[in-house]
């Protein structure tokens, strides 16, 4: 009578999860989010402190 099941074990490749392809908008262009929005002008506004801050500093070191 034939085993069932064979003898050895089949080697198998490790199965990798398949995640679907990112579907992009038709238009190409993400949507915008208020948050990254909010960031951007965020660090913006930073940027323009630190150099007036650099600046001043500077005039006050060539004064004095």
């Amino acid at each position: 009578m034939p085993r069932a099941f064979p003898a050895r074990r089949v080697p198998r490749h490790h199965l990798a999860l398949h995640r679907p392809p990112l579907r992009h908008d038709r238009d190409g262009a993400q949507p915008l989010r208020t948050s990254d929005l909010i960031l951007a002008l965020l660090g913006v506004v930073m940027l323009g402190g630190f150099a007036l801050l650099a600046a001043y500093a500077l005039t006050l070191g060539a004064v004095g």
